[in-house]
């Protein structure tokens, strides 16, 4: 059966967002970036996907039982013009991770390009959220983090790597930046998920059966392990993020991140290329622009209308959202209902079901 979705106006839902983070005892600064972490992620993401607002009852668990503690000290370990180590002692990851990218965005400033990696800190969201501040100061943004061991080495029946995923970010001249957002696994257990409750099988190179078999059975593949984005070339990408985020840091890679709920031990990079380094942002932006007109002007495929960009279906996604309200899932509908009612604050929304 199809799942059903209630419309939900984005201005309220962000009110909401933040009202709930202070209503756990995140201070204001830590509240607005972490309701910008799960906002922009609501806007961009499939509902199916498991990010956004959705995470909303986590983060109360989390934050709770101490295993995520907001205010933590942000401390840089070491730093040179162009290089920084972060500590995030357990922070909040949007917190952390904003921090991050825009110490990165300062280094490159002053450098061309600026590079921050992190030990400690714990779940950031979609990638590209910390990845798109860098659009601000006219910069290519790089953010990546490493992630529980979801993911199973090619040839493996057992996870060892995470879906470590990458947010790249370009600014163009057009009306939307180019934006990879990305898992290095073929998909997640989000989705499964949602295959799952549709009834629905999901395509064979999605994830393993603990024994290690290819399954289309979404039920069976919940309790194995993922497979990565082009078979041993996901595993590869994914090995050195752990290389360049958890391994390189000092902090958690491999098994470690998120086997232990009190230490979730994640690492990240975060990047910034300066622009004008290289050339004026106009420059830039002109020879972007006709990359991408190169690209949509190939020859199209039998069977398609068109040839997207990355970024594109997001930010059709976040414009729709927008004028007619973000769709949730109405489980996380129910869910937000009754976070706002045991924390005593304001729900403002109605049951609007999205017709079929």
């Amino acid at each position: 059966m199809p799942i059903t979705l209630v419309r939900v106006p984005v201005d309220e839902l962000d009110t909401f967002t933040f009202n709930i983070f202070r209503a756990l005892g995140v201070a204001e600064d830590e509240a607005r970036r972490c309701t910008r972490g799960l906002m922009e992620s609501e806007l961009h993401c499939l509902p199916g996907q498991g990010q956004g607002v959705r995470r909303l009852p986590t983060y109360r668990e989390r934050i709770s039982k101490g295993w995520i503690i907001p205010g933590a000290l942000y401390e840089i370990i070491k730093e040179s013009p162009a290089l920084a180590l972060v500590d995030g002692h357990n922070g909040l990851g949007s917190v952390v991770s904003q921090k991050s990218m825009e110490l990165a965005v300062q280094k490159a400033k002053v450098s061309g390009i600026g590079t921050v990696i992190v030990r400690n800190s714990t779940h950031f969201g979609s990638a590209a959220v910390p990845a798109r501040l860098a659009l601000e100061a006219n910069c290519i943004g790089i953010a990546m983090t490493n992630a529980g061991p979801e993911m199973a080495p090619w040839g493996a029946a057992s996870g060892v790597v995470g879906t470590n995923p990458w947010g790249i970010v370009v600014p163009t001249g057009g009306d939307f930046p180019v934006v990879l957002d990305i898992a290095l696994t073929t998909a997640g257990k989000g989705m499964m998920r949602w295959y799952e409750r549709e009834g629905k099988k999901m395509p064979l190179d999605w994830a393993l059966t603990p024994d290690g078999y290819e399954t289309d059975n979404p039920s069976a593949a919940m309790q194995g392990f993922l497979l990565g984005i082009g078979q041993h070339k996901g595993y590869g990408l994914a090995m050195i993020t752990d290389v360049i985020t958890g391994v390189i840091s000092g902090g958690g890679f491999g098994l470690a991140p998120y086997s232990d709920p009190a230490k979730q031990d994640v690492s990240h990079t975060f990047i910034a290329i300066d622009i004008e380094w290289f050339m004026p942002v106009d420059v830039f932006k002109a020879r972007m622009d006709d990359f991408i007109q190169q690209i949509k002007s190939a020859k199209l495929r039998p069977g398609f209308s068109e040839i997207l960009i990355p970024g594109e279906l997001d930010h059709r996604r976040e414009q729709e959202y927008r004028k007619n309200g973000a769709q949730l899932d109405v489980d996380v509908f129910d869910e937000l209902s009754r976070l706002a009612q045991d924390l005593s604050v304001p729900f403002p929304f109605k049951r609007e079901v999205i017709p079929l």
